[in-house]
């Protein structure tokens, strides 16, 4: 069975390794990018199992990108976690308040990713009532 494939959308390449690294180590398969254009080529192509969205990135942030994802129906019901350096409180209430699913403070507990990746994906794999 094919596993599910995690969008990471982060610019700074150690970030990513990590994000990747862990991920990989969950039984995920990743694909990454490193600006939010190439993130939503990527999930409009391939339409993964979650996103993983940094919010400051270079040209278009993470917000604006989310936005975007949330609008097009083929992208609509892919959930997306916020990764970032934001982590005030009234911050996470925005970015949550702007689409996202999901949010993870860097630097990232592990523990608490993975266990947030694996609730979201699972909650979009279940059968939904008509």
């Amino acid at each position: 069975m094919a596993q599910p494939l995690v969008l990471v959308v982060e610019d700074r390449p150690m970030n990513a390794k990590l994000l990747r690294d862990v991920l990989s180590a969950s039984g995920y398969d990743v694909v990454e990018a490193a600006d939010a254009e190439t993130g939503l080529a990527i999930a409009r192509e391939r339409r993964p199992a979650i996103v993983l969205m940094d919010i400051q990135l270079p040209g278009m942030d993470g917000v604006t990108a989310v936005r975007e994802l949330k609008a097009d129906p083929r992208t609509a019901k892919i959930p997306v976690v916020a990764v970032t350096a934001s982590a005030m409180p009234l911050e996470r209430e925005a970015i949550l308040r702007a689409g996202f699913d999901g949010y993870q403070a860097k630097p990232i507990s592990v523990k608490e990713l993975v266990a947030e990746v694996r609730r979201l994906v699972a909650q979009e794999a279940e059968p939904r009532a008509g």
